[in-house]
C-alpha cells in the first residue's frame, strides 16, 4: 500500500495552558498559515496536507504519531 502525505496525523495533547500548534505550508517559501492555541489538557488532531508539510509546537505538550510519541518541554 501506497504511503499517502494525505494519511499522516499528529496527536497533540497539551500539558501546560498556551500551547500553540503552527501549521508550515509547503513550496519554495515556508510561511506560517494556521494557529491554534491548546490549553491544558485539551488535545489537536492534525493533518499533514499538500498545503502543510510541517508542523511547530511551542509549549509542553505530547506529540503521538506513527513513528511514536515525544514530548515537547515549554
Amino acid at each position: 500500500m501506497e504511503n499517502n502525505k494525505d494519511d499522516d496525523y499528529i496527536v497533540v495533547k497539551a500539558k501546560e495552558n498556551g500551547v500553540q500548534v503552527i501549521g508550515l505550508t509547503r513550496g519554495q517559501d515556508t510561511k506560517f498559515h494556521h494557529t491554534e492555541k491548546l490549553d491544558k489538557g485539551e488535545v489537536l488532531i492534525a493533518q499533514f496536507t499538500s498545503h502543510t508539510s510541517a508542523v511547530k509546537i511551542r509549549g509542553k505538550a505530547e506529540v503521538l504519531t506513527k513513528h511514536g510519541k515525544v514530548e515537547s518541554e515549554s
